[in-house]
């Protein structure tokens, strides 16, 4: 029999338990069963959203377009994130320090702050159009934002933190006796990076790519605002039809999309890379 210190512990705990399940149900699972619900019954009972979805040319475009940007955006994330999570490793641990503070500190600037810097910094009369023509670069002005590469510079920004993490993590698990004894044996700088150390890391690079491509899908400030509306992603062709059209079906449908599509990530990156190491919960 449970002495009444015991019990009021575990009502404790309990309450402690219950409280957050029910925020969580009521502010995150019944959105997400409404949006299911409303994908399949506006205007009609059905799957014609989703036959909609697959049929429509100008939905097909802008899936297109999401995965192009996402991909390459994801890709060039992952190459600086990957430099810059060597540098911090291999730093002195005050610059280390230092670096990672950095990098957190990034996470705290809002997206629409430095969406409005990018549009300052690449506009036609901007400092990196003045600076390319003042070096001979270019004799005119470059057409750096409205357009995907403006949405692509202002996505690797916010994206290279979100690599660097996962990645960090990666190589502090990696054992450094490996590439020294490669040395030791007679490989260069280069090859015993390439042969011993980058191979090790793939783990990590496979689970950072998967990581900042699902956090590429859901872009919608940067696209809006560097893409000048020129270039349409998912996120704000769905606020379209929610908001403008009133297509709830439709954007609800395109919403679940994106949200198995980002399910069968996770699925692959659990199987690929350990959670609980990548995120430095253990060592």
């Amino acid at each position: 029999m449970r002495s009444t210190s015991e019990t009021e512990g575990l009502t404790v705990y309990l309450a402690m338990a219950l409280i957050p399940a029910c925020v969580l149900c009521i502010f995150y699972i019944y959105p997400l069963l409404r949006i299911l619900i409303i994908s399949f019954t506006e205007p009609s009972v059905g799957f014609g959203n989703y036959v909609d979805i697959a049929s429509s040319s100008v939905i097909r475009k802008v899936i297109g377009t999401t995965l192009w940007i996402c991909s390459l955006s994801t890709l060039v994330a992952l190459f600086f994130g990957y430099l810059l999570s060597y540098a911090i490793l291999h730093a002195s641990p005050g610059w280390q320090r230092w670096m990672v503070t950095a990098v957190l500190l990034s996470f705290w600037v809002s997206i629409l702050i430095r969406a409005f810097a990018w549009i300052a910094l690449l506009q036609t009369r901007g400092i990196v159009n003045e600076a390319m023509q003042s070096i001979g670069l270019t004799d005119a002005p470059v057409q750096l934002i409205r357009n995907q590469i403006g949405v692509v510079i202002g996505m690797v920004h916010y994206l290279i933190p979100t690599a660097v993490m996962p990645l960090l993590a990666s190589m502090r698990n990696i054992d450094d006796r490996y590439v020294m004894a490669a040395r030791g044996l007679g490989s260069s700088p280069f090859h015993a990076f390439r042969k011993i150390y980058f191979p090790l890391t793939l783990p990590g690079v496979f689970s950072a790519g998967i990581l900042v491509f699902i956090f590429s899908i859901g872009f919608y400030v940067t696209p809006a605002l560097l893409g000048g509306g020129r270039v349409t992603m998912l996120a704000e062709y769905i606020a379209v039809q929610v908001s403008h059209t009133l297509a709830w079906g439709q954007g609800t449908a395109l919403a679940a999309s994106i949200l198995a599509m980002v399910l069968i990530l996770l699925i692959v990156m659990a199987r690929i890379a350990n959670f609980k190491k990548m995120f430095g919960a253990v060592k």
